[in-house]
Formats: structure tokens, sequence, C-alpha cells
């Protein structure tokens, strides 16, 4: 199948887009970890281990499973005329602003990498060292250290479900909200655009040169027709309207409301995945300090106006609005950490409310979350562990490691409850 096809959180997941750790860890330095969103140095031998586990799982289980960097380098392999300009774009948005140092750049990258090496060079980031020194060419090269990088790196790029977003069979590709992963959402564009298996199959509903900014882990398929997005550090309202109304326009796209979660801005809360996630028709796994009372703004279309939106503010608990627009009787809400605030502080920092739902009641998740876990077990839900030493100091879950391309109907997930 070509295309996309996402119209739900938790129907079987049959292809999956990940990205594997790569020598981008390896440019993270102690003094730049704020800047690159990280809070510590993983170690990549290690974080890739995890990395090919969490892959190995998904296999096992029937998913599909395709890399960024492969098809990305599909796209360079076929249309070897698309090398220059993209190049050039990410250096470019990589602020190489100087012809002599894109010209630099461009020759040192041309004779030295090609292919798949080519790609995964773009992500790692280029140091002065490796380029033979600084030469004159300005004062400040003359003056920066042999290791300065002259292209930062894209240590964030595992965490595939933020540079676009999967929705319906389209796709928001996203502004991202810190200038360190903008660059990111390049590949996406190119794959989008070129690769045999998506140019000219998939809607964009947003893209990456609009003005506000937006990213896919604030971004959850709740039906086939209800949208929720949060509105948090790293989107805000503008995008989500904008998104709304692109979706809205659109006769053959299924969604007519979009669900506005107001979360707190802060680190720890990043984005909605953060807080909860869906794991079967019925339950979600979420942190309990978003319990309530929580502020959501549902978006529809607006009947007297084709081009305009209706905003309506809700202000009830999260089970009563997750139970009112999926249509179930009774949602279940199983607590990140349980009742123990302390181990629900600690497990949710480590991802515990982000899970990867790969079919109803069956998910991946971080096996060092032993107490939420335990507790998921408890309620019925079929788990895959994964190990996370390393991958876990990113602050991102399983679901943040992958992007949704295909998932089964969301009509055969919900007869199949209701029988």
């Amino acid at each position: 199948m070509k295309g996309i096809c996402v119209g739900s959180e938790i129907t079987a997941l049959k292809k999956v887009l990940l990205h594997r750790p790569g020598r981008e860890l390896l440019n993270l330095v102690p003094a730049r970890l704020p800047e690159l969103l990280f809070d510590d140095v993983p170690f990549l031998k290690v974080a890739q281990q995890e990395h090919d586990t969490f892959a190995q799982i998904l296999r096992s289980n029937g998913t599909e499973v395709v890399y960024l960097e492969d098809l990305m380098t599909d796209v360079l392999t076929l249309h070897p005329e698309l090398t220059e300009p993209f190049l050039c774009q990410w250096m470019i948005e990589g602020n190489i602003k100087t012809r002599k140092w894109q010209e630099k750049l461009c020759t040192y990258l041309r004779e030295h990498f090609q292919g798949k090496a080519l790609v995964e060079k773009t992500m790692e980031g280029v140091t002065l060292r490796e380029m033979g020194g600084a030469s004159a060419y300005s004062l400040q090269d003359l003056i920066a250290p042999a290791d300065e990088l002259v292209v930062d790196p894209m240590p964030n790029l595992y965490f595939t479900r933020d540079p676009f977003a999967s929705v319906g069979s389209g796709v928001f590709l996203h502004r991202m909200r810190f200038p360190i992963r903008r660059r990111e959402s390049i590949y996406a564009d190119y794959i989008l655009r070129y690769h045999p298996d998506f140019a000219g199959h998939v809607t964009r509903y947003y893209d990456r040169d609009f003005h506000a900014s937006i990213e896919g882990g604030d971004v959850l398929n709740l039906t086939e027709d209800t949208l929720a997005i949060g509105i948090s550090q790293r989107t805000c309202p503008d995008a989500i309207e904008l998104a709304a109304r692109n979706l809205f326009r659109d006769p053959d796209a299924r969604i007519r409301t979009v669900l506005a979660f107001d979360i707190p801005e802060c680190r720890a809360f990043m984005h909605l995945d953060t807080v909860f996630t869906q794991i079967d028709v019925n339950k979600y796994t979420v942190h309990p300090a978003i319990l309530g009372p929580l502020t959501v703004y549902e978006i529809t279309p607006d009947p007297r106006d084709s081009g305009e939106l209706r905003i309506r503010r809700r202000d009830a608990d999260l089970r009563h609005i997750l139970e009112e627009y999926t249509h179930v009787d009774a949602v279940e809400l199983i607590y990140c950490g349980g009742t123990d605030m302390i181990a629900a502080a600690r497990e949710q920092w480590n991802d515990g409310s982000n899970t990867l739902c790969i079919a109803p009641g069956k998910i991946v998740v971080y096996e060092r979350n032993d107490v939420t876990n335990e507790i998921l077990d408890k309620a019925g839900v079929h788990l895959l562990q994964m190990p996370s030493a390393e991958l876990s100091r990113g602050r991102g879950g399983p679901r943040c490691m992958s992007m949704p391309l295909i998932r089964g109907e969301w009509q055969e997930t919900v007869s199949i409850f209701n029988c």
C-alpha cells in the first residue's frame, strides 16, 4: 500500500517509520546540552542496541519497519539531481550563509560521502577538524577551536514522531518549536515529495514553512473523525487553528472535530503524549497531574461559513472528555506510577505515559517503569517491554520514537469491541 493511512492510535500497526540513533549523538557535549534539548549524553553503542530491540519487537509483531535514513537515501539515489538542492537547503537552514563556506562544505561532502553515508553525515553534523581546519575564510574561522561544529548535529532525530504527523491519508509537516530541530523536517519533505511510496499520495494539511510551531508528540488520532492536539510548550494555538481549517476544507478528510488540550508549558510535559496515550478502545495511560479540572477547546467547522471555525471551551475532567468524543460508555484511566506521586513523577519523566500501541490492548513500554508496568499488567494490558537505559536520556518513549505510516481500519476495532 502506498501513501499514509492512520486514523487511530490503537489499530493494528502495519508500517512504521524509525530512525536508528547515529553518530549525531557523539556530537553532544555537556556545555550545549540545553541548546540541543538533552539532559544527558546517551551512550551511543547501547542506545543503538536498545533501538534495534525496539525495531525487532515491532517486526516480530507484524509491523513493517522502515528507516528515515533509508527512505532519504532512496530519494537521492532515484533522483540524483536533488542532491545539490538538498545540500544547499540543509546548509542554509544550518546557518551556513556565506558562499565560500557553502562551496567548501558541498565539496567536502560530495568528495567523502555517497549514498546513505551522505544522508547520515548531514544528520551527524560537521566539525572544522574533519574538514582540514579553518583556512582564512574569516576572523571567526581563524580563532575557532579545531573541534568547533561548522554545522550542528540533529540528536533528536530518533524521535521520529515530531517532524510530521500522520492524519488520515495526509500529514502535518511541522515547523518545530526550537531552531535546533527545524532541519529535521527537511528529510520528510523530500521523502513525501519524491519517494515512490509517497509521492502524489499524501495530502499536506500543514507545512514546515508556516509561521506557527507544532510538533507530532502533540497530535493524537483519537478516532477516525476526532483529532486531539496539545497546546503545549512546543505547539501553539495558531498552528492548531490553521491545521484545523485545512482539514475541514478537504472534503476527503474524515476529521471533523479537533480537541485542543491545554497542558502545562514545561519540559516534563513537553508534548501531549508525555502525559497520556491511548492503549485500547477504552483504556489510556495518564499522568495524574492532568486529571482535572482540564480545559479543552472543541474546534469544529462553522456551519454558517465553510471557511470559519466554531470554537467552544469545555471545562471537564479527562475521563468525561474522552468518553464523550470517542463514544465509549466507560473509559479506564491507568495512572502512571499509580497513586504514589513520587513514582508518578519519576516514571512520567522516564516516559511511563508515552506508550506505543501496536494493536488494541498491546503496547510497547520502557521496562524501567516497573511501577506503571505492573499496574498495566494487572489491568489486562499486553506489555512488550524494551530496554531504555540510554534512549530515555533524550526524554522520549516508544511513541516518540515511532511514526506510524499505515494502521488498520478504526471500524474493525470498534466492531470487535462492541461485539
